[in-house]
């Protein structure tokens, strides 16, 4: 799969997503400690994010696959801290403005064009990790597929992922289990040998 197709697949699907959001569920729940324009905020992050990178330039691949990138992003996350990012996903949500809709549908036309045309460069990603863009767009995939289950679930609309979308967010998802020593136990739940415990994530 192309990976500047399948986001904008998961993109558009993301934008569609929100213009479903009843008028009266912004400041309902949403996700833990987020209420839901903070859960759409955050996750409007993957197209932030992907704009802002394309901007930078690494001297060296630190990351060579989207599951690395996650290995790798786990250590960042936890020096930085829970609270700071409930507070960005909070600080996303506010720069959704009035009409949330709309600000993603922009989001969305930016990123694409800028995508366009792009090619494969190396790009510095949080941390300062060099990778390829054609590995950091699946982990985007990802976000977006996951958070917009999330999503549909808080607020109680159906929301069906873009079958090349599932299937790479799915893909990854047991990557990403091998990759952190999960996998034997992964691959036992999904052919029914055996369970996951509780709150099991391989994120």
């Amino acid at each position: 799969m192309d990976p500047v197709a399948t986001f904008a697949l998961a993109a558009h699907g993301f934008a569609v997503l929100v213009h479903d959001v009843p008028a009266d569920s912004w400041d309902g729940p949403g996700l833990g400690e987020w209420d839901l324009r903070s859960l759409v905020g955050h996750a409007s992050r993957s197209l932030i994010t992907v704009s802002s990178y394309l901007k930078t330039a690494a001297d060296h691949e630190d990351v060579t696959s989207a599951y690395d990138y996650y290995a790798q992003i786990r250590g960042y996350a936890s020096n930085l801290g829970a609270s700071d990012i409930v507070e960005r996903g909070r600080q996303a949500g506010r720069d959704l403005g009035d009409d949330p809709a709309a600000t993603i549908d922009g989001l969305v036309s930016q990123v694409l064009g800028e995508l366009t045309d792009a090619g494969d460069p190396l790009i510095s990603v949080i941390g300062g990790l060099g990778i390829r863009l054609s590995n950091y767009l699946p982990t985007r995939v990802f976000e977006l597929a996951v958070h917009g289950l999330d999503i549909a679930r808080a607020v109680g609309i159906s929301f069906a992922l873009p079958p090349d979308v599932l299937e790479e967010a799915t893909a990854l998802a047991a990557r990403i289990a091998v990759a952190e020593g999960h996998g034997e136990q992964v691959l036992l739940a999904l052919t029914g040998r055996a369970g996951l415990p509780p709150s099991f994530s391989i994120v």
